[in-house]
This record gives structure tokens, C-alpha cells and sequence, in this order.
């Protein structure tokens, strides 16, 4: 990513109303043209590992604007440039790689279960109830854990109707939500090597996206 474009968030960051950008909507033009090169890179390169299908880099670009109708916070527009790459794109439905540009350290690639629905969730805690050791291979694994050591999201303070307290895999039955993410520095993002890093990171990433997937959206549902 060019430093041009982090440069462009944090100012708009700080004048985030409509009058500013439309004045500086050239230089937002071509920090989304900069985002764009990096989408159909790793459209190319993703899809040396995993099917995307004919994916096109505008199904996977989120907009900048805000919906602000329901946010007490106003402001028009996000501080971020972000695009979520997998099959059929970012709004597909199913889990795929969200990729998050921002300035202050902030840039982050990640995946995960985060707006589930109840059957989805009820899902994801049979199959945990069931079989816990495929998604604990994933998540353990020492490559996984050294890009991805946190698991993230909203999780039960008490046991899920059903399940046993003392259940061995209690914690993994209280998540609500399951992602995992990976920080870059502004540094790593404007090197040359950016690309090839959120590759990487995609790559590791792949075997647990391709499990909640499954468990989520693929596998059948018992009678």
C-alpha cells in the first residue's frame, strides 16, 4: 500500500464530514485505486490455494460510507479501507478473509463466526459437543498460533442451556462469536512485502475458515 494512502485516513480521520472529502475526493479516489491493486493481487494469488471462483476485486471492496441511521456516532464515513475476499465476495454470506486498512498500527487481517444466527450457533456448539479435536488441531497448531494466538469475540459469562458445566470443552461452548485476527504496523504496510504477507496470513487462516464454514453452512443438519 502506498503511504499516500494512510495518509489520506488519518485525515480524513480527523476532518470526517462531507465538505472535506468531496474537496479531497482525488486523493480518496486513488487511496481506493491503491486498495484495489492489493485485492486483485490476492484474488490472484489466494486463488492459487483456494477456489474463488470468478471473483472480481469490486465484489470484495466494502464502501467508506457509514450507515448511519441507527449510530449515534455521525460521522459520513468510515477511518478505514476494508475488503472481505472469498468465494462470491463480501457479500456472500459465509466466512471469508477480512482485510482492514487503517492507520496508527491498526491494519488487520481476520476471520471467524461473528453475526451468527441462533441455528448457526446451536450448530457450531453440537459439532463442538460432538467433536471438539478437529477445530482444536486447527487453532493449536504452532504455525496458527504464532500469526493468530487470541481467540476473539463475545463469549457467555454463564453455561449454554444444555450443556453440562463441567463439559471438557466448556469455554469453546460459551463463544458467541469465534474469529482471530493478525495487527500489521503502518511500517509492514507500506513495504513491498505487504502483499505477500496477507497471503501468508489467508493461507494459515484457510483451514479454520474452511471448518466454520462447514460446520456453519455445509454440514447437514441432524434430524
Amino acid at each position: 500500500m502506498e503511504s499516500k494512502t494512510l495518509h489520506f485516513l488519518s485525515q480524513l480521520a480527523e476532518n470526517n464530514n462531507r465538505e472535506w472529502f468531496q474537496q479531497n475526493r482525488k486523493d480518496y479516489d486513488a487511496a481506493k485505486a491503491d486498495l484495489e491493486k492489493l485485492v486483485a493481487y490476492l484474488i490472484e494469488e489466494v486463488g492459487k490455494f483456494q477456489d474463488l471462483g470468478n471473483l472480481q476485486v469490486k465484489e470484495c471492496i466494502f464502501r467508506i460510507n457509514r450507515d448511519i441511521r441507527f449510530s449515534k456516532n455521525k460521522a459520513p464515513y468510515k477511518n478505514n479501507l476494508s475488503a472481505g475476499i472469498g468465494p462470491g465476495g463480501k457479500g456472500s454470506g459465509r466466512i471469508d478473509y477480512y482485510l482492514q486498512i487503517q492507520p496508527g498500527n491498526k491494519t488487520f487481517l481476520g476471520g471467524g463466526m461473528w453475526e451468527t444466527t441462533p441455528e448457526q450457533l446451536a450448530r457450531f456448539r453440537q459439532e463442538i459437543d460432538y467433536n471438539a479435536d478437529e477445530l482444536k488441531q486447527i487453532i493449536h497448531d504452532k504455525d496458527f498460533r504464532a500469526y493468530y494466538p487470541n481467540i476473539e469475540g463475545e463469549a457467555l459469562k454463564t453455561t449454554p442451556k444444555g450443556y453440562a458445566k463441567d463439559h471438557p470443552e466448556i469455554e469453546l461452548l460459551k463463544q458467541k462469536q469465534l474469529f482471530f485476527s493478525h495487527n500489521y504496523t503502518d511500517k509492514e504496510v507500506t513495504s513491498k512485502d505487504f502483499g505477500k504477507m496477507v497471503v501468508q496470513g489467508i493461507s494459515l487462516l484457510k483451514p479454520f475458515t474452511d471448518y466454520m464454514n462447514y460446520v456453519i453452512y455445509e454440514q447437514p443438519a441432524e434430524p
